[in-house]
């Protein structure tokens, strides 16, 4: 459905507006709740429909807000939201854009795993599509509803490797709500131009097949050419419907990610969150922690603890970083240490393709201590690469032991150990464990959030290396030029420019993230990057000044606050 916001004489907005009665209260786009004006009642035949009593949407916000509060679960807390969000999307996002540090990890991680566990028991009302394999032949004409006409930004998983928790099926399509929920909180893109979709493909989850209340297709998992067709498929329905959409993969198993990306990102304006997005939070991250450590990106030597699509896209950005800061890339190619659950990645252990760059040889281990060449395990790894910077996208809970942390801290003074996994549960080491073993003195970032930490009569907030700082403001500049393409330099300068923003570039021992509810200044700040990268690589129609980039930008984010409405004629 096209939402065209319109001004009067003076530049006041409105929205001209066609539903009426309960066809309007309905729509969550166009529902004010007890927000009409009497006008507005009058109007559009409202009166009787919702209470006389009017509020503001300021009132209704805390009064929302008060309920969550004391609700007694994080769950039922996100079910909650859900229902805002699904009556009501003004009022859903006024309320996250006022408490933005509260409601984030209730509407995302960590909240956001167990609510796609649960999905088919906490589904209510129908949010996105969900495209099944037998509908294959009809993907066309499920594009084509009237409603998805104003859409600029999709978000796709195929629900079989979510967060840390595996193989969730239709389930998985709580990952996409979530994460467009966080383009419209944290950059301003409006709700109606987002599209969620799970691709469902069944579930080899057997849990789920068993489940009465699965709400998936109820089927093993296609695979193998079946799926590549039916994937192709897709793309081209959107292609053809979505000529200039922001496509965004989420949440695919490893052998499909990379090679998904790979095939479509020449084809559309696509990239995968998982591969590029965390690179460029924790690339953002690591610029800023360099800062703080007083050692240059250049002279780190990394161990990335998790070798699949987002360990190995961590690492490949992180060596973009070194070669744009001097190096070469055999040099910074060098200084990366993989290590996957059959320890270091060397050419005496099996490894995939695109771990290719990152095999260490005998050439690399010259010197090398350890007890068995075949299999170098984690300790060793950062024992004799002493290595000062650690990150975790493994999923593997407590992997950052006592021995490992206090071996980083004698390798340099203040070690980055960012233990990254999604939900907490799954997280590589608890950060308060990490600053307690090193004295307060390692520089921490962690994937979910978690509580302030005690020190003296202070206390200090950890650094959520969430993808939030990132994505939202990258999607913001590239559909505000109508950026043709996501280029790889694109992750890179939006890592570089967070790091411009960080407050430890003013002070060494101040956090390496701005605070969440800043987050949409950092989103501006990203876009306007991006946006300018994009344009000066040809990738827009036209050869936009800064000055109105900034405007486009401006012009683009939506603001959750009611407009007046008045009758479309």
């Amino acid at each position: 459905m096209k939402i065209n916001i319109s001004k009067d004489k003076d530049g006041q907005k409105y929205l001209e507006v066609d539903a009426n009665a309960y066809d309007l209260i309905n729509n969550p786009l166009l529902n004010k709740g007890r927000s009409f004006s009497e006008e507005e009642r009058a109007a559009f035949h409202l009166e009787g429909l919702v209470p006389p009593s009017s509020y503001s949407l300021d009132s209704v916000v805390e009064k929302d807000y008060r309920i969550i509060e004391n609700l007694t679960d994080d769950l039922g807390r996100h079910i909650f939201l859900r229902g805002i969000q699904d009556r009501n999307e003004t009022l859903f996002y006024a309320l996250l854009n006022k408490y933005t540090e509260q409601m984030m990890p209730l509407i995302y991680t960590p909240t956001v795993g167990q609510a796609c566990q649960k999905f088919g028991q906490i589904y209510q009302r129908p949010r996105g599509l969900f495209i099944s394999y037998p509908q294959a032949d009809k993907i066309d004409e499920i594009l084509n509803h009237e409603f998805l006409d104003d859409t600029e930004v999709i978000v796709v998983s195929d629900g079989e490797r979510i967060l840390g928790l595996g193989d969730l099926g239709a389930g998985g399509m709580g990952i996409p709500i979530g994460k467009l929920s966080l383009y419209t909180a944290c950059a301003g893109i409006a709700p109606n131009k987002t599209l969620p979709i799970i691709l469902d493909v069944g579930t080899d989850n057997q849990a789920l097949l068993d489940d009465p209340l699965y709400l998936g297709w109820n089927h093993k998992r296609i695979r193998g050419e079946k799926y590549d067709v039916f994937v192709d498929k897709f793309v081209k329905a959107v292609k053809k419907r979505f000529p200039n959409v922001l496509l965004q993969w989420e949440d695919f198993a490893q052998n499909n990610a990379l090679k998904l990306l790979n095939r479509y990102k020449d084809e559309l304006c696509t990239f995968n969150d998982d591969i590029q997005g965390t690179a460029a939070i924790v690339v953002g991250a690591l610029l800023a922690g360099t800062k703080a450590s007083g050692i240059p990106l250049i002279e780190h030597k990394i161990v990335v603890v998790g070798a699949g699509s987002a360990g190995v896209g961590i690492s490949n950005l992180i060596c973009d970083a070194m070669v744009d800061n001097g190096l070469n890339r055999d040099q910074a190619n060098q200084n990366i240490f993989l290590v996957d659950r059959f320890g270091l990645i060397t050419d005496k252990v099996e490894s995939l393709d695109f771990q290719a760059p990152f095999i260490k040889n005998d050439t690399h281990l010259v010197g090398w201590n350890v007890n068995n060449i075949n299999n170098i395990g984690l300790l060793e790894t950062v024992t004799n690469a002493k290595a000062t910077m650690i990150i975790g996208v493994c999923g593997q809970a407590g992997i950052f032991t006592k021995d490992v942390i206090l071996q980083m801290a004698q390798n340099c003074e203040r070690p980055i150990v960012f233990p990254l996994s999604n939900p907490t549960v799954k997280a590589e080491a608890h950060p308060h464990d990490v600053l307690d073993l090193t004295n307060g003195k390692a520089i921490v970032g962690t994937g979910s959030p978690f509580a302030l930490y005690p020190q003296g009569e202070t206390s200090r907030r950890i650094d959520q290396v969430n993808n939030s700082y990132v994505f939202p403001g990258m999607g913001l500049g590239i559909r505000a030029v109508n950026s043709k393409r996501v280029t790889d330099r694109m992750f890179l300068v939006a890592a570089k420019a967070l790091a411009e923003i960080s407050p430890a570039v003013a002070d060494c021992n101040a956090n390496l993230l701005p605070p969440l509810r800043e987050v949409r200044s950092v989103s501006k700040h990203i876009a306007l990057a991006v946006a300018k990268d994009a344009v000066a690589s040809g990738l827009t129609d036209n050869k936009f000044s800064e000055k109105e980039i900034i405007a486009l930008i401006d012009d683009y984010m939506w603001e959750p606050v009611y407009l007046p409405y008045h009758k479309k004629c």
